[in-house]
């Protein structure tokens, strides 16, 4: 009996150990290399956010890849979809990606970003 409490305890305190050190990092920046160390390299470059409104030309015309591309070259953002009607969805905002909502022909209806 005594050696099960003890196993049973030390199991406890193990996964408590385990769970306290998966944590320990959690919302704070990974380190990165001093400026002046020789391996350093320069920050990334923020991506680009979209910006619809040069994209607007495409309402009206055929939701076509290459229509879609240009749109999203135009716009700036990094991605693009195409939101047919009735189609699920993702709600999150994504300022680097293009949206074009086109009616059941196809046919561009709106280009908005997120």
């Amino acid at each position: 009996m005594i050696k099960t409490t003890f196993a049973t305890a030390g199991s406890v305190a193990m996964a408590a150990v385990l769970m306290m050190t998966g944590c320990a990092g959690y919302g704070q920046a990974p380190a990165s290399p001093p400026a002046s160390s020789p391996g350093a390299t320069a920050p990334a470059a923020p991506a680009a956010l979209c910006n619809a409104q040069p994209a607007q030309a495409a309402v009206g015309q055929s939701s076509t890849a290459s229509v879609m591309e240009t749109a999203r070259v135009r716009s700036g953002a990094q991605m693009a979809r195409i939101l047919r009607p009735g189609q699920m969805i993702t709600k999150e905002f994504n300022a680097q990606r293009l949206n074009l909502e086109v009616d059941a022909n196809g046919r561009i209806l709106a280009v908005r970003c997120g």
